[in-house]
């Protein structure tokens, strides 16, 4: 299992009134610019505005560059590069794409290939991220729905709906559950066992609630446009093979072994980089280096908030009101919540330095509660902004109002679901 990580708080808090109104006058900008996407009248997106804001506080502080790099929690920025080198040996060998175009051939009832999309989609997420499967099938999935006739806003938002619950089944299946299967060392093995009803039975809900919403809609609706049939994606056979050789060794080091995570799904990485098809500029043109820096800049904001220790008396001032967060009904309320507002990574980072000594339940619950929200709205995930913008590129209006008709009712059931198995487990420990 992968060692205990912390969030470190800087012990030296701000000398100065002016410099802690500063410090929360730069924390506030940065999450209003999580919130918003980005600051108006600058081009500025969210990685950007944590990037500046973790360099104000380098400037605000005097916090020294060590004990910034201390702020930030390597094992989880290691994983997570390393899924992304992953990820995109196989976006890069066409693996996405061709499996994607094959469930689209599919001669079926609209009921059953929704099913098939959202069943894929939801265990590739499991694995290689919500955002890169997305990104891979939304095309294809658009222009199934044109050449059919059909209404493509409902599977559409099923697909983005599907992968945001199939990426919470593990602890690589997202950045939030990166970091927090990192900050509070869950077992791979353990959290999936415990993830998997949930995530089974939120998932199945979701496609009936989709399906009935794509029974109701009419097919005149779909629009005029009559796209032709794409052609067949090119496939590497060898290079699919050799990612996916890799993904699943490196899987099954997670599940047999003890060993850090962060270094087996390093070696894996490394193994697919030594390639004389691939190059490595590809490959690592293909990372989301925007994401890290966003994590990075955020570590360090939040980090130079906690030495101030206003933080730390908020939650003691709520636990002696009778408000704990470790409490599992205002975890789950209050990490939805904040998943909608400033969005699912910095919504964890904000928590978890006040659940360090949590049990593993508590830390299921917070991945599920952080995931499972950002279904709510279009702006909860990152996945729906993607699946949003490949729709309208393919001429599908795919606005909030659209996704909120779908995604709303998702969320509420799918927490709604989180909430009674967890009180299934807590019945279950306790006999």
């Amino acid at each position: 299992m992968t060692p205990p990580s912390t969030l470190p708080l800087d012990t030296s808090p701000p000398s100065s009134a002016g410099e802690l109104w500063l410090v929360w006058l730069v924390f506030a900008v940065v999450y209003l610019g999580m919130f918003l996407g980005g600051l108006p009248r600058v081009k500025l997106d969210r990685s950007g505005v944590a990037l500046l804001g973790g360099i104000a506080m380098l400037a605000i502080t005097g916090m020294s560059l060590e004990d910034a790099t201390r702020a930030v929690d390597l094992p989880t920025m290691a994983l997570l590069l390393a899924f992304m080198v992953i990820s995109a040996q196989l976006r890069l060998a066409g693996f996405y794409a061709a499996v994607t175009h094959r469930l689209v051939q599919l001669q079926c009832s609209e009921s059953a290939l929704l099913a098939a999309l959202m069943l894929t989609a939801a265990l590739l997420s499991a694995v290689f991220s919500n955002d890169v499967v997305c990104l891979a099938m939304t095309p294809w999935v658009a222009r199934l729905c044109l050449q059919r006739r059909m209404n493509p806003v409902p599977p559409l938002v099923g697909l983005a709906c599907a992968a945001n619950i199939g990426s919470a089944a593990t602890l690589i299946g997202n950045p939030q559950n990166m970091l927090i299967g990192s900050v509070m060392a869950l077992g791979f093995g353990r959290y999936l066992v415990s993830a998997a009803l949930p995530v089974a039975l939120s998932l199945l809900l979701a496609w009936g609630w989709v399906a009935w919403a794509q029974r109701r809609s009419l097919a005149s609706a779909a629009m005029a446009i009559h796209a032709d049939e794409a052609p067949a994606p090119a496939l590497d056979r060898p290079q699919t093979l050799k990612g996916l050789l890799v993904a699943v060794t490196v899987m099954g080091f997670f599940l047999a072994t003890d060993l850090p995570r962060e270094m087996v799904a390093l070696v894996g990485a490394g193994v697919l980089l030594l390639s004389r098809r691939l190059h490595s500029a590809e490959v690592m043109g293909s990372i989301d280096w925007p994401l890290l820096v966003l994590f990075a800049g955020l570590f360090v904001v939040n980090r130079a908030v906690q030495a101030t220790g206003l933080t730390g008396e908020a939650v003691a001032w709520l636990a002696a009101q009778g408000i704990s967060l470790q409490q599992p009904g205002t975890l789950l309320v209050l990490g939805a919540l904040l998943s909608n507002l400033v969005s699912n990574v910095p919504a964890v980072m904000l928590l978890l330095p006040h659940l360090q000594g949590a049990g593993h339940d508590t830390g299921v619950l917070l991945a599920l509660a952080s995931t499972f929200a950002g279904n709510l709205l279009l702006v909860g995930s990152i996945a729906n902004l993607i699946v949003a913008d490949l729709a309208a590129r393919e001429g599908i209006r795919l606005d909030w109002r659209h996704h909120a008709r779908i995604g709303v009712p998702v969320t509420l059931l799918s927490l709604a679901v989180l909430w009674l198995t967890h009180l299934l487990n807590v019945g279950v420990a306790h006999r």
